[in-house]
């Protein structure tokens, strides 16, 4: 059976280690005891030594916060990265920084997103197709291949994601607050909405604005509504969002690929 190491099992982490374990051997490391005693739970291998846990495995994932690579890369004897595939989930940090650092590696870049908690992930994967890499993240959600330089904008839109459309899902529910709705009907009512909406813009496989014009009826509630998002600017102030969170990406890679040189 094929081997898999995750070193820093924290939600995604923990996530990934969760959904493979049936179908790899799977050891994760963590730093705090109570990290380690939750991994035991799950019925996972757990350690603290990272040396340890990559000279185990055949596969390595690498989920520390870029923060922590450099000090990962100490632990770690660079002998022991030779004829592994290593798997990058961390922010920033490009292929050719990895391929330079775990020398004698295979090594990919992927992004999922919170998402993997409950097996709804959306994670990118670069550079090369993978069956078994892909198989991994399959696992959490659904898997797209794209050329490297999409990451960024993808971890911004797809990373950062949720968390923006946490906001807007709480901005409804203080409207329907603010309209007399209790709390709690609403947020549930809402999160049906949502998910309802989702399916019907997959189903039908068109534009956004046509869903909103199927709606949008004269003298209705819709465009009094859809008036309002113009004139406070609520689509640009999105855009701008993704763009300030794509330029942040960008330089979280930047410094992290210089302070490992």
């Amino acid at each position: 059976m094929v081997s898999i190491s995750i070193l820093g099992a924290g939600k995604i982490g923990t996530a990934i280690a969760k959904s493979i374990k049936d179908n790899f051997e799977v050891i994760a490391t963590a730093r705090s005891e109570a990290s380690l005693k939750r991994i035991q739970e799950l019925g996972i291998a757990s350690t603290r030594d990272n040396s340890y846990a990559v000279n185990k495995s055949d596969i390595v994932i690498i989920s520390v916060k870029p923060q922590h690579f450099r000090t990962l890369l100490t632990e770690i004897k660079p002998e022991l990265w030779i004829g592994k595939k290593v798997i990058s989930v961390m922010a920033g940090v490009k292929l050719l920084t990895l391929s330079r650092l775990l020398k004698g590696a295979t090594v990919f870049r992927a992004m999922p997103n919170i998402n993997a908690v409950v097996g709804k992930a959306t994670t990118a994967i670069s550079p090369q197709k993978d069956e078994t890499v892909e198989k991994i993240f399959l696992s959490i959600g659904n898997v797209y291949w794209v050329q490297e330089e999409l990451l960024d904008a993808w971890t911004a839109i797809i990373g950062s994601g949720p968390a923006f459309l946490a906001e807007i899902v709480d901005a409804f529910a203080l409207g329907a607050v603010a309209c007399g709705m209790p709390r709690e009907l609403a947020y549930d009512a809402i999160l049906d909405m949502v998910e309802g909406t989702v399916s019907l813009l997959k189903k039908c496989k068109t534009h956004p604005v046509f869903l909103r014009d199927q709606v949008t009826t004269p003298a209705g509630t819709t465009i009094r509504g859809l008036m309002v998002m113009e004139s406070e600017g609520v689509k640009s102030a999105i855009i701008k969002t993704v763009e300030s969170a794509y330029q942040r990406a960008v330089t979280i890679g930047k410094e992290i690929d210089s302070s490992v040189q």
